[in-house]
């Protein structure tokens, strides 16, 4: 019973983790550069 509990809580995070991942992309934000240009030199965009 506490595998599924464990395997339910840890799907419900990788879950939000991707949900929040698909709104910075649509937002216009990348895990790589994060939409803050003075450290890449604005090359992102």
């Amino acid at each position: 019973m506490g595998t599924f509990i464990v395997g339910g809580i840890l799907l419900v995070v990788v879950a939000l983790i991707l949900a929040s991942m698909i709104r910075d992309k649509k937002n216009g934000k990348s895990i790589q550069c994060g939409g803050d240009c003075r450290h890449c030199g604005g090359r992102c965009h």
